[in-house]
């Protein structure tokens, strides 16, 4: 009941946000009775069915991650709904909970319509090509669906949970982030980037191919050798750690020196916010490097493409664009007192407009550079 009270106070981006958390639960829930229907469907043993649930691992994170930034959002963008469960009594871990309930409740209503669906296709509606992927013509065990769909609202609840911190959930609770990074993860964010691409480079030498046994991956990439596949991921981890400190220097560099109005106001904005936005930036970053990469590979060489993991990757680049437009969101609101002091003093619209602008370059300047190098090694390891 109490959800359905707070339902009826939900502006648009709060039922956007109830909304793409329960379609993309609906596909996550989707892509579970798939594997489930095909595991009936295929003979008894071999690592078929494993492989299938492990495909499923990938959208459930990013739905957990867009889980996630939604929920911390939330006492930034509605922080009168969270001063009224204060003033009811509700204290700081009530209110988390009560999040991440919201959360959880979102997804159970999509992959309660997922099921539905499955079921309705079941009842001899879907064609001879849907059969193998329903499990037609085989029993249904009742606790299979229900212990696959649980993992969804179980995983974004708790990742909503773990997100909100408590001390940001009560009105004033908010502390000023501290702008700067701290050297041992500069170190091992560079460290690692180095020793990435230096793995790398030694698996491209010549005659590296003929050592070791390749690697076959998935979704019709070819193969790759242990040494390439190790030295990208550590260098794209290390590319990703990278991306909240390089926001930041570049804030700074707009800054430098004397800067005019423009500069600085881009420069010291940039610089505060480069943290917060520095993780969902990154994740969006590496998931287009990847897709790009993909397609990439897939169009020169023909017949490799795989129907799945475009939907995944569909799915996987929906809820990271979500994830960075839901942090923006909560970044605006943040500064919005800083705006209006700004207009009240006098300053032109012209000016915070250019600023924005400004910002927008130099972080669009950044993530080229990492995605760039991310994809570069990428399609470098492939043979």
């Amino acid at each position: 009941m109490f959800y359905l009270r707070l339902a009826r106070g939900y502006r648009v981006p709060d039922l956007g946000r109830w909304l793409l958390t329960a379609l993309a639960a609906a596909v996550v829930a989707a892509f579970l009775l798939r594997s489930l229907g095909r595991a009936m469907s295929d003979p008894a043993g071999g690592a078929g069915p494993l492989a299938r649930l492990l495909w499923c691992l990938p959208p459930l994170a990013a739905v957990a991650w867009f889980a996630a930034v939604a929920a911390r959002a939330v006492p930034a963008r509605r922080p009168e709904r969270i001063a009224g469960l204060t003033a009811a009594g509700a204290g700081s871990h009530r209110i988390r909970t009560l999040i991440a309930g919201e959360v959880a409740l979102a997804s159970t209503l999509g992959s309660v319509l997922t099921l539905l669906a499955f079921l309705v296709l079941r009842n001899d509606v879907a064609g001879p090509g849907l059969a193998p992927d329903l499990g037609m013509g085989v029993p249904l065990p009742a606790a299979a669906p229900v212990a696959l769909l649980a993992l969804v609202p179980l995983t974004a609840g708790t990742a909503a949970a773990c997100a909100v911190p408590v001390t940001e959930t009560l009105p004033g609770g908010r502390t000023q982030a501290p702008t700067g990074f701290g050297v041992w993860r500069i170190a091992l964010a560079t460290g690692l980037g180095v020793i990435g691409a230096a793995l790398e480079l030694i698996a491209l030498r010549p005659g590296a191919a003929a050592d070791g046994r390749p690697i076959h991956l998935p979704a019709g990439l070819g193969s790759t050798s242990t040494a390439a596949l190790g030295g990208w991921a550590a260098s794209a981890l290390g590319l990703a750690l990278l991306t909240g400190p390089l926001l930041g220097w570049a804030g700074r560099l707009l800054a430098v020196g004397r800067p005019t109005p423009l500069r600085l106001l881009a420069g010291r904005g940039l610089t505060a916010q480069a943290r917060r936005l520095g993780a969902p930036l990154a994740v969006l970053t590496l998931a287009v490097a990847l897709v790009l990469t993909t397609v990439r590979y897939w169009i020169g060489t023909p017949d490799s493409a795989d129907a799945l993991p475009a939907v995944e990757a569909c799915l996987v680049l929906g809820c990271a664009a979500a994830a960075v437009v839901t942090r923006l969101a909560e970044v605006r609101t943040d500064r919005r007192e800083v705006t209006d002091a700004l207009l009240r003093l006098g300053t032109s619209p012209r000016l915070l407009f250019g600023a924005v602008a400004l910002r927008t370059l130099a972080v669009g300047s950044t993530l080229l550079l990492t995605g760039g190098a991310t994809a570069a090694l990428a399609a470098a390891g492939l043979r």
